[in-house]
């Protein structure tokens, strides 16, 4: 025989039932939601943060789109005279006078002959003598040559020495690399009506660059100094400017190299003293000699 539950129980165990099913059914519905959620759209994630708000991240690089082109730096271009060696001779020393054994004696010429070592050269009637004239015109040259990307050789290091004579000042260039010789002087003509500057080469030549690469050299230097203001020579003249051809001479006779001398003025006319004793007038002179240099450099490169 059958009995029946009490009717008490019967409800509690109906309670439950209810409980059970309702809690299957947020189950079921939660899962799905869940399956909505990593499914998301199109290219990219979503993820729910732990506050249970949705965040959507970057959306995936689109591999079709170029890369940003590098930047192009643009170089500067070399200056004028970069890679050229120039030697430059400041004319005398400041040592000479008081060591005339010394600059007097014979050294070879370079043709076969003898030549006094050096000289003590002229001055200006205030005293101001040509080889300090010739140091600082040639240190002025050094840092402008530099400024323009030349290697510069001097023949002495200071204006206090002796020489060097003059056979050495001529092969300095080949000894040192060296493409071109300028050699810087100050005429001292006892004339003091006697004026302007010219330029002096090897003549006959005794090595092939004394021809016609040392008097391309001496053009270009001439021009410079007109150009700068400067007067030509009233007591030299030549066909191609003002310009002297001579075999005596060691410094030029023994350089292997385009060289030019340049006596660059009178130092015993007044006006010419007066822009040879000032720092003015020395800076022009060197900044018309570099300019020959570059134009000679621009033709023979």
């Amino acid at each position: 025989m059958t009995h029946a539950p009490p009717p008490g129980r019967a409800r509690v165990w109906s309670g439950r039932l209810g409980l059970l099913l309702a809690g299957l059914a947020v189950g079921a519905l939660t899962f799905l939601l869940a399956l909505q959620v990593r499914a998301g759209s199109g290219g990219g994630t979503t993820t729910v943060a732990p506050s249970g708000d949705a965040v959507a991240s970057a959306p995936a690089p689109d591999p079709t789109t170029a890369a940003p082109e590098p930047e192009v730096t643009e170089t500067a271009p070399p200056p004028p005279l970069a890679g050229l060696t120039v030697a430059v001779d400041p004319g005398h020393n400041g040592g000479n006078g008081a060591n005339p054994l010394t600059v007097n004696a014979p050294v070879p010429d370079g043709r076969g002959g003898t030549k006094a070592c050096n000289t003590v050269g002229a001055s200006t009637d205030a005293g101001y003598p040509e080889h300090a004239f010739t140091w600082d015109v040639a240190g002025r040259l050094a840092a402008r040559l530099a400024e323009l990307g030349a290697v510069v050789v001097l023949t002495r290091p200071d204006d206090a020495g002796v020489g060097p004579c003059v056979d050495a000042r001529g092969r300095l260039p080949q000894e040192e690399g060296a493409d071109l010789l300028v050699s810087l002087h100050a005429n001292g003509t006892s004339d003091r009506r006697a004026h302007g500057f010219f330029a002096i080469v090897a003549d006959p030549p005794v090595h092939g660059a004394q021809g016609e690469p040392s008097v391309a050299l001496a053009h270009d230097l001439v021009a410079a100094l007109g150009a700068a203001g400067f007067a030509p020579s009233s007591t030299v003249a030549a066909d191609d400017g003002p310009l002297q051809r001579r075999a005596d001479l060691a410094t030029l006779n023994h350089a292997e190299r385009p060289a030019v001398m340049l006596e660059l003025g009178e130092m015993r006319n007044p006006d010419e003293a007066a822009v040879m004793e000032s720092e003015e007038g020395r800076q022009r002179y060197a900044d018309a000699v570099a300019a020959g240099i570059t134009a000679w450099a621009g033709a023979d490169g």
